[in-house]
């Protein structure tokens, strides 16, 4: 078994999309002062590695708290965007992808979908109840086609549009 992380370190200096909160992580208990260590974060629910929920991008869509755990994984691949797909699983891509291949992963039917995609294409697949993830990392590492198994627990967070993940393959 190998288990590769997909996670982007959380740190004050990574980007986030324009408009979004800026990530801040303050340390509000020390050892010294207190006996412990605890820090405040600040941050947007789509920073760094993070999951959609269908209510980010369509008003009275489910929020991530409504969306059932057993959605947040399963069996994937990493494929190229031009080969075939297998159908009924996790699809993640290395190139970016963009509205275009629509149809194709709609066939496909995959239980959720990671990678660099356009806005145009998020917004397609969450209109159609299809998970996406984005800010993956390490995708390169994953041979292509090989089935493995994806976890990306969001956060149980109420009526949240979407929420940052621990995301890991296990090969």
């Amino acid at each position: 078994m190998k288990v590769i992380d997909l996670t982007a370190t959380l740190n004050e200096k990574m980007d986030v999309y324009p408009g979004d909160p800026a990530v801040t992580i303050e340390k509000v208990h020390t050892f010294d002062k207190n006996g412990w260590e605890l820090r405040r974060l600040t941050l947007g629910t789509h920073t760094g590695t993070h999951v959609d929920a269908f209510s980010h991008m369509h008003k009275g869509k489910a929020n991530v708290d409504e969306i059932p755990i057993e959605r947040f994984f399963g069996e994937a691949q990493v494929v190229q965007k031009d080969s075939q797909w297998p159908r009924e699983i996790g699809l993640f891509f290395t190139e970016p992808l963009d509205e275009t291949y629509i149809d194709k992963l709609l066939h496909a039917k995959p239980s959720f979908v990671g990678g660099d995609m356009t806005e145009r294409l998020e917004r397609m697949l969450l209109a159609n109840d299809i998970i996406t993830y984005t800010d993956l990392i390490n995708l390169e590492k994953i041979p292509f086609h090989q089935s493995f198994t994806f976890y990306g627990l969001p956060l149980k967070i109420e009526k949240g549009d979407g929420s940052p993940v621990r995301a890991i393959a296990i090969l």
